[in-house]
This record gives C-alpha cells, sequence and structure tokens, in this order.
C-alpha cells in the first residue's frame, strides 16, 4: 500500500521563524547568489565560424542521399542485380552516411 500523500499547507516561511527572519540556509543562498551577480568575468560570445557549416556539408549529405536511392534503385531495374541484394545494402549504406552528415548541418 502506497505511504499517504505529504500534506502541503499554505505556509512559506518554516515553522518558528517569522518573516523578517531568514535560516543560516537562506542567507548562504543570498551570499552565493550576490558573489555570482557581482562576478566581473568576462564572457566573449562564441565565434560564427562555430555555428555555420561549411558550404560542402549540404552538398555531400544530398549526394549520400542521392546515392543511395539510386542504387536501391538500381536493384529493381538492372537485370543483372536480380538475384542479389547487394545493391540494397550499399543503398542503405549511403542513405545512413546522408543522414549522418545531416546531422552536421547546421
Amino acid at each position: 500500500m502506497a505511504p499517504p500523500k505529504r500534506k502541503t499547507t499554505g505556509r512559506v516561511t518554516p515553522k518558528g521563524t517569522k518573516p523578517g527572519q531568514a535560516t543560516a540556509m537562506a542567507k548562504e543562498v543570498h551570499h552565493h547568489e550576490s558573489s555570482v551577480a557581482e562576478s566581473s568575468r568576462y564572457t566573449p560570445p562564441a565565434k560564427k565560424e562555430l555555428y555555420e557549416s561549411p558550404k560542402w556539408v549540404p552538398i555531400l549529405m544530398f549526394s549520400f542521399i542521392a546515392l543511395g536511392m539510386i542504387c536501391i534503385l538500381a536493384r529493381y531495374v538492372v537485370p543483372a542485380f536480380e538475384n542479389t541484394n547487394t545493391p540494397v545494402l550499399i543503398g542503405l549504406v549511403f542513405l545512413l552516411a546522408g543522414l549522418f552528415t545531416a546531422t552536421k548541418w547546421r
């Protein structure tokens, strides 16, 4: 049997404290926030090269996808590939390479 749910009340401050008093933990959290806000460490913005992929990435991606589709279609069109599944496997490898390249495109 599951334990009973914990009752929540409308109390905001811990029991036994007044609204003007802060606990030791609350003082520590406030001290940490102020030290972070007062930090003078400068972080330069990220370079644009990090956000843009080279021009050849989408070309390579579409080339891999097209080669994969051509290999798979060749299995059904070319009579020499009638009894083998090798073109399908090669086509799937090219399609996966295109999918992998698509993850690198920004």
